[in-house]
């Protein structure tokens, strides 16, 4: 993998994935995406893992999709959008249902498609300058994985992506059980890993086996038909040729994605990023 995009550690029985593109606050590109579904699936067939932990490289956990790369990209046919939506929603569903119990260790911005990847984990610790959210409404794009109502109920959900607020405060993110600790920054990596070796002295086969059977509720429900479904609404928002989603792409290609930022934010916050 270029540039070393993804870290892998084994720490006893406890596997830390730690993305590694700090510049992009760990934005997610293809070379990193394509690491992250490698590694999990690996670590989901290793024996020697009971635990995977998912941490970040620098001051931020996850800014969401690479939109540069997204913009440089071009414009896509439905078909394109479907498929290309389809296999990022799989991979999320994949990452879910991994065998292994899952651990986000984030800081910072988790935001879009960062939100995605850290609610496909079982568990979250943050620290308390974590901020959460999907910005994605605010420039006429739509969110990638439909994970959010099915960890924080159907009610907040909608108000979070209906407004797009993506300054959501760790407290408030534990109050509505986004996450489920809160610790000081410099208690982060050590709060993350005493749970993870809490969860590890367990017997593995049952951890496993009770992971799969609360999934099954959730299987009970419905969620891969309606994680499938918001594949064809997200298909249908980014065809639209919304002029939100337009102008967004039109200022990264041409001035770059924080001139796009600014030109967002200044829409509804009345400021400059």
């Amino acid at each position: 993998m270029s540039e070393q995009v993804l870290l892998v550690e084994d720490i006893g029985p406890i596997r830390r994935l730690t993305m590694n593109r700090p510049d992009k606050l760990n934005s997610l590109n293809h070379d990193l995406i394509v690491g992250l579904e490698k590694a999990f699936e690996e670590a989901g067939k290793d024996d020697s893992v009971s635990v995977i932990i998912l941490a970040a490289a620098g001051r931020a956990f996850c800014a969401g999709y690479d939109l540069e790369e997204d913009a440089e990209g071009g414009e896509l046919n439905e078909q394109e959008w479907r498929d290309e939506l389809q296999e990022s929603t799989d991979r999320m569903f994949a990452q879910l249902f991994n065998p292994k119990p899952t651990i986000a260790q984030v800081q910072s911005y988790c935001l879009a498609g960062g939100t995605d990847l850290m609610l496909a984990c079982d568990l979250t610790v943050c620290s308390d300058d974590a901020k959460f959210g999907y910005v994605d409404i605010r420039f006429g794009s739509g969110v990638v994985t439909m994970l959010l109502p099915w960890v924080i109920g159907v009610r907040k959900a909608k108000e979070l992506l209906f407004t797009g607020e993506d300054r959501i405060p760790a407290d408030e993110a534990l109050a509505m059980g986004l996450v489920n600790k809160v610790v000081p920054a410099d208690q982060l990596e050590s709060a993350t890993m005493a749970l993870a070796e809490a969860i590890a002295k367990n017997e593995p086969f049952v951890v496993q086996q009770t992971k799969l059977a609360v999934h099954k509720v959730w299987e009970g429900q419905g969620i891969k038909p309606a994680l499938d479904a918001n594949v064809e609404a997200d298909v249908a928002i980014e065809t639209a040729n919304l002029p939100a989603r337009d102008e967004f792409r039109k200022i990264t290609t041409e001035q770059g994605l924080k001139a796009a930022i600014a030109w967002r934010d200044a829409r509804f916050r009345g400021e400059n990023a």
